[in-house]
């Protein structure tokens, strides 16, 4: 597999228009970090992380309004890619939807959002839009 991120984020988008309640997904540190950040920003119901061989898996909870149906994550767009890694700087990180999603940002003080970023002044690989 050559970009594990958007294999993880595949996965997500797949279960999400498939209706599933839970996706597996297999576990690395990076997606555990993205894994923590979407559930602190209220786009999945719950996670957990799967001891079981060497790599080990996270199980997702994916959240839905109750009433309509809805998922919380409208879209997940990858961003940066092997073939061509997107950098920026804090005073260039995108806002997403005009603030109202995120972009997930792998810095060198760890895997945060661009809010984060930006209130750090720090820049880094914009991995993914969520909104």
């Amino acid at each position: 597999m050559t970009d594990p991120i958007a294999d993880y984020l595949t996965r997500l988008r797949n279960a999400i228009s498939a209706k599933h309640r839970v996706v597996e997904v297999p576990a690395s540190n990076l997606k555990k970090e993205i894994t923590k950040i979407l559930f602190d920003k209220g786009y999945i119901l719950n996670f957990k992380f799967v001891e079981d061989g060497p790599q080990g898996t996270i199980k997702i909870a994916l959240k839905y309004d109750l009433v309509n149906k809805v998922n919380a994550i409208k879209k997940l767009e990858r961003v940066s890619s092997p073939g061509l890694r997107r950098y920026t700087g804090y005073k260039d990180i995108p806002r997403v939807l005009n603030g109202l999603g995120i972009a997930v940002l792998s810095t060198s003080k760890g895997v945060m959002t661009d809010k984060e970023a930006r209130d750090l002044r720090i820049g880094g690989e914009v991995l993914c839009y969520v909104y």
